[in-house]
């Protein structure tokens, strides 16, 4: 899941509010990284007067070129749909449910990473940080949170934050929860997303002022989560598919826990045996045992 300082997010979509035309969007999308059309044009070996007679509406760019202007840009691939349609050509990506054929391959991988990082915690999201899929070792998480929080479709960050949720068994809580909420400012400054920007402002109202000396490992923000085997101190990795060529696939995410001592290590080892096998499915609330987390007696 993923600096401690209030950021503010963007509440703008780049595929809704005043921008109708393609050029519109792709002024957008250019100011939003921050570059002048120069900067734009020579980075798109095009001329900056043909660049700006396409965001003017004075030229009207090809499909080819607003998917090449999107590359250079890094648009996310569901907008870079949405620039396709405004400039009055189809959709170039497909976006696929999952469980679909198609996808089965990476479904199937997907899982296979997942059981591979037991005894570790990890979790796959979307674009929403809606629960994909998860290995039983998530269950260390899932412990003592209220019913309505892992009633599908599960947030993770909602539950990670939300006062019924993980919150009160963090103990770096005001730490842990700035960096996630400034991870997602982050992202909706890059790339502006009106349901992730909602989730930010509910996801503010659970945090506490941040702290001015936060804790850390030295090289990164841990999260100290109190279980039945004493505090948990957990370093987190995201990883996505770089070269994916479906929104669907685009928008997911891998987040796997990594302990960040040999205590940690231990514990979580522990915690995992006492969880069930399998992992909790898309639109399948999360089971029981995997929240129950009955405390463990050592021999």
């Amino acid at each position: 899941m993923p600096r401690p300082a209030a950021a503010s997010a963007t509440t703008a979509s780049a595929t809704t509010g005043p921008a109708t035309t393609a050029g519109d969007l792709l002024r957008e999308w250019r100011q939003r990284r921050r570059m002048s059309q120069l900067d734009l044009a020579i980075q798109a070996n095009i001329s900056s007067r043909h660049l700006s007679f396409v965001e003017t509406g004075r030229a009207k760019p090809s499909s080819e070129m607003i998917l090449h202007l999107a590359e250079e840009l890094g648009v996310p691939l569901r907008d870079r749909n949405a620039l396709l349609l405004a400039g009055g050509y189809a959709p170039a990506f497909a976006e696929r449910a999952l469980s679909e054929p198609d996808l089965s391959a990476v479904q199937s991988a997907l899982r296979r990473v997942l059981a591979g990082h037991m005894p570790y915690p990890a979790v796959v999201v979307n674009r929403w940080w809606e629960l994909v899929d998860a290995n039983p070792a998530i269950g260390t998480f899932t412990k003592d949170a209220a019913p309505q929080l892992l009633a599908p479709p599960v947030n993770v960050l909602r539950l990670s934050l939300h006062p019924d949720g993980m919150a009160p068994r963090i103990g770096n809580f005001p730490e842990w929860a700035w960096h996630v909420l400034n991870a997602m400012a982050a992202e909706l400054d890059r790339n502006p997303d009106e349901r992730l920007a909602a989730l930010h402002a509910e996801l503010r109202r659970y945090v506490p002022p941040a702290r001015t000396a936060p804790g850390h490992l030295g090289f990164a923000v841990p999260l100290e989560l109190r279980s039945p085997y004493g505090e948990l101190r957990l370093m987190t990795t995201i990883t996505s598919f770089a070269t994916a060529v479906d929104v669907t696939l685009s928008e997911l995410k891998l987040e796997a826990f990594l302990p960040a001592d040999q205590a940690t290590a231990a514990a979580l080892t522990e915690l995992a045996g006492e969880l069930p096998s399998g992992s909790p499915r898309t639109g399948t609330p999360v089971p029981t045992r995997l929240r129950a987390g009955r405390r463990p007696t050592r021999g």
